[in-house]
């Protein structure tokens, strides 16, 4: 068969596939105002109040990795997902779709992962939804969560809100997800171990908006990395995003992996940091606010939002030169969220 006319795994990595897929399959078809935003989470009015609402499923693999598990995983990405719009995430759904043959052991696991997640992000889970399907017909576990949050009065925060001039600043080190994942998959046993940084950053988030009302973006780089979503963010806001490469964290220990695997640290998937861009006069501001917070400690500058080129994201290198960074093309680590 055509390959041109099935759906391959590079149509979930988040990239070019993903956008493609998406933009022309479901938003094509399905197109609304709210929807056509293409934001983490979708804000409306309802009965005087704004409420954002988000949902996503998770299949990673393998379901258990250093600083996580996919329970954890289910709660921490719904929660930052509200986050991104600015809200103060309440109530979660749970629903899972179980293979035959899981060991009940490893199925308690995960939920403890889930109460202790939910506990820490303030969230209630309130409904959900079990299936179980044949032994071979899935793989070991599946989860799917929704979530609703409420939105402060004041805030506006979308993909779309970019300015030139405006701030870019990341909250911690990049890869660390995608490179724990791919090293529990295959065995690998570094000098230094690789922990996922999956993590609600939903406290920190409230924290950036108590110092400033003037955050125009946040995002979460999970698939993709930081590079694709930079793109995703560029396209919707059509400006240019400048960054440099010095100023991007980077573990040590995440730089050699990803060197000796052959990967760019700038696309591989993120769980627990979070993208902000904001008004330059209120940049230091949010910085501060970020780094007072343990998931932010480490935030930085990271670059800026200009008129010029838009619709992609520059990268100034270590050496001086500078050069586009695209969308992730293909499919990188499969199965990592």
């Amino acid at each position: 068969m055509d390959a041109s006319k099935t759906v391959l795994l590079a149509h979930g990595s988040g990239g070019k596939l993903s956008q493609d897929l998406v933009r022309k399959m479901f938003v094509g078809e399905l197109a609304n105002e709210t929807l056509s935003r293409l934001d983490d989470a979708a804000c409306f009015s309802l009965n005087g109040g704004r409420l954002a609402f988000t949902t996503d499923s998770y299949v990673v693999s393998p379901i258990f990795f250093p600083g996580g598990d996919i329970g954890k995983l289910a709660v921490c990405g719904t929660v930052n997902d509200l986050a991104t719009a600015g809200a103060a995430p309440k109530f979660l759904s749970l629903a899972f779709i179980i293979e035959e043959g899981l060991p009940l052991e490893d199925l308690a696991r995960v939920v403890n992962s889930i109460k202790a997640a939910s506990s820490e992000a303030g969230v209630c889970i309130v409904t959900g939804d079990t299936k179980v399907v044949n032994r071979g017909k899935a793989d070991r576990l599946f989860i799917n969560t929704s979530g609703v949050g409420i939105v402060p009065d004041g805030i506006n925060i979308s993909g779309c809100n970019a300015k030139p001039g405006d701030i870019v600043m990341l909250s911690g080190s990049i890869g660390d997800h995608g490179m724990a994942i791919m090293a529990q998959r295959e065995g690998f046993n570094f000098k230094v171990p690789v922990e996922s940084d999956c993590a609600p950053l939903n406290g920190m988030v409230t924290t950036m908006l108590e110092a400033s009302k003037n955050i125009h973006v946040l995002r979460d780089p999970t698939r993709g990395g930081l590079a694709t979503t930079l793109n995703e963010i560029a396209a919707q806001s059509n400006v240019g995003i400048d960054i440099d490469e010095t100023k991007i964290p980077v573990k040590d220990a995440v730089g050699a992996a990803c060197e000796l695997l052959g990967f760019d640290p700038l696309y591989v998937a993120n769980e627990g940091k979070m993208i902000a861009i904001v008004a330059p006069e209120d940049a230091d501001k949010v910085l501060e606010a970020m780094r007072r917070n343990s998931y932010g400690s480490k935030a930085s500058i990271i670059g800026e939002v200009v008129s010029g080129h838009p619709g992609r994201v520059v990268l100034k290198t270590a050496l001086g030169a500078r050069r586009i960074v695209d969308m992730l093309s293909g499919e990188l680590l499969p199965r990592i969220c």
